[in-house]
């Protein structure tokens, strides 16, 4: 095999040496670690050649020779403290800027809730879509992902998205992305998480809005999520307590989601997955001033699935409450 051929066929599979680019993020996330892996190797380079450089140039010649007096270089010790540290404090600024913007989801993200467990990935659409170890989402649109897990510490990571997140027992995550490409893109488990950790994969069904209206109609259910998590939230004699007009033994919940909570000992809290659900879990941890502690806890009686369906109802109070406001 000539040279140009084996150049023709490292060429060729370039491609394939890394996850293909299909969100708003790869780029930037690519374009980071370019300059991370471009930067170990000049100064691995560049360390190593003066090494050897040193290693000839000033070897002993004879076993008579003294080497001279060492002499201090102010100007070159300031040079390797402050070029290493200006290049530290670029890299991380850089880095922290692609973290916060992956932390802030657009106004009006499609929302999607993840619950993981032993050893599947259990994924609801608003709509009332379920689907397990598949997601199917429209391509250029926004998707906000609410994540949680019944069991272990998992991972939800998609290559080609450059997204990866924790998914913790007992508390809420967040992430989101934007897909740029219809279609099929791994889905894994990058936390080790049991026996049949590696069988923990899935994939995203990216779509042009068409065909995902159409996958929407094909896959149509009775109840959306919110309409679920209010028979829930009958079922639970939560109506008895949380009464619209605020006059029962629990506050009103009309338009509260998203806003900020005043708790008896003064402190605040806004109002959000991780409030409403410590509120159903540990009530008693979340006293509220002028109302008596007389929830009960629901641990034990419902599941990450339910929880997430009542969110999803209190959200859409909230709702209902801003598009009747004037």
């Amino acid at each position: 095999m000539t040279v140009s051929l084996i150049a023709e066929t490292l060429l060729a599979q370039w491609p394939q040496l890394r996850p293909a680019n299909a969100s708003i993020s790869a780029d930037r996330v690519d374009h980071l670690y370019f300059f991370l892996t471009g930067l170990t190797l000049f100064f691995t380079f560049s360390i190593f050649m003066t090494i050897f450089y040193f290693m000839i140039k000033y070897r002993r010649r004879s076993e008579e020779e003294r080497p001279p007096a060492t002499e201090e270089s102010l100007s070159l010790e300031l040079t390797w403290i402050v070029i290493p540290s200006l290049i530290c404090v670029f890299v991380f600024l850089w880095g922290a800027s692609l973290f916060f913007a992956a932390a802030r989801p657009p106004q009006g993200a499609m929302e999607i809730f993840v619950v993981g467990k032993q050893w599947m990935w259990h994924l609801q659409h608003p709509e009332g879509q379920r689907e397990i170890n598949q997601l199917h989402i429209p391509v250029d649109v926004p998707v906000r992902l609410t994540m949680t897990s019944e069991d272990v510490i998992h991972d939800f990571f998609i290559p080609a998205f450059r997204m990866k997140m924790d998914v913790v027992p007992g508390r809420y995550t967040s992430e989101w992305f934007e897909a740029t490409k219809p279609g099929s893109y791994h889905l894994f488990c990058a936390q080790y998480c049991g026996t049949l950790h590696s069988g923990m994969t899935g994939t995203i069904e990216v779509m042009t809005p068409n065909d995902y209206a159409q996958w929407l109609r094909d896959n149509s259910t009775t109840e959306s999520m919110a309409q679920t998590g209010q028979e829930l939230f009958t079922r639970l004699g939560c109506d008895t307590c949380h009464l619209a007009d605020g006059s029962g033994a629990g506050p009103a919940l009309q338009g509260r989601f998203g806003k900020q909570v005043t708790l008896r000992d003064g402190q605040t809290r806004v109002m959000d997955e991780t409030y409403v659900r410590q509120s159903i879990l540990d009530p008693a941890s979340l006293p509220l001033p002028n109302y008596r502690p007389v929830m009960p806890t629901f641990r034990g009686q419902v599941t990450e699935e339910q929880i997430l369906q009542l969110i999803a109802y209190i959200k859409s109070l909230g709702l209902a409450e801003r598009t009747q406001a004037p």
